[in-house]
């Protein structure tokens, strides 16, 4: 393969990020595969040869042990998948002091992904995020309650973080499009993982019992999305800070289109993880 990549997607123990680091290596990329579970990140690295890191995004200081290893080991790093994520139940804080479902599927790669920022402009890199309809169905963000201290619903905490993805994807474009990195946030359909095995919100009911055979898609239907972003051309095959659905720009909250809010986002959560804004 002349066009062979160095594909780091965290998130990569099960579902959907599995099933992209299987297809990805299979067409003969080198795949870095990081996952929270160590049994199941061993599994999946064992079956396709892969560098494999254990990391859990919801204590951050494993995720800054995280990027400095990635750094020394990978002095090129082509696509970050930022794929880890999950809806949970109640509100809980991390060991960090922050909303679980915040930290895990908002601040966690807004860390890693800054750490990591000189490689990936050295490699101009592509940045891609999981996101889910769950940014336009259930988010409602206030800026000043980014841990959802008032309201708080797993739903609603959930469609935060994913709107979170969003917010971030136009943002790191803005900042770092120009200098040769591309970001781009993608909906990978409703797909049949265990993602919502920790949560007491309805989602449960589809994703953790026989229904979800009759109305989700397999975790292959979902990678096909982060398979092709992580192996197209960015500017020609598909638009940086876009959302995309089936390949596809698609429209998602109105609060995704908010610049402004963006760049707040951006800073808030700089503040909360000790980066510069």
């Amino acid at each position: 393969m002349t066009d062979r990549r160095t594909i780091v997607i965290t998130g990569a123990s099960d579902g959907i990020g599995a099933a992209a680091a299987r297809r990805l290596s299979r067409d003969g990329h080198a795949v870095v595969i990081v996952g929270r579970s160590p049994e199941k990140t061993n599994t999946v690295a064992d079956e396709i040869g892969a560098d494999r890191f254990v990391c859990d995004f919801s204590d951050l200081a494993q995720v800054r042990e995280l990027a400095s290893a990635l750094a020394d080991g990978y002095p090129r790093i082509d696509v970050l998948a930022n794929n880890a994520g999950g809806v949970f139940g109640d509100r809980t804080r991390t060991v960090d002091g922050f909303e679980k479902t915040f930290q895990v599927n908002h601040l966690a790669p807004f860390l890693l992904t800054n750490l990591l920022i000189d490689t990936l402009l050295a490699s101009r890199a592509t940045v891609v995020a999981t996101s889910s309809a769950a940014a336009r169905v259930f988010s409602k963000l206030d800026i000043d309650d980014l841990d959802t201290k008032r309201g708080f619903s797993a739903n609603r905490a959930y469609g935060n973080a994913k709107l979170e993805n969003i917010l971030f994807t136009r943002e790191l474009e803005r900042r770092y499009g120009g200098q040769g990195l591309a970001a781009v946030a993608f909906h990978p359909g409703t797909i049949a993982t265990g993602f919502a095995a920790e949560t007491t919100s309805l989602m449960r009911l589809i994703y953790r019992t026989p229904l979800r055979h009759l109305l989700l898609q397999g975790p292959e239907t979902g990678a096909e999305q982060l398979v092709w972003l992580s192996t197209s051309t960015p500017r020609t095959d598909w638009e940086p800070g876009e959302y995309y659905e089936k390949r596809s720009i698609t429209k998602t909250s109105m609060q995704a289109y908010d610049g402004m809010l963006a760049e707040r986002l951006w800073e808030e959560s700089a503040r909360r993880v000790g980066l510069p804004t």
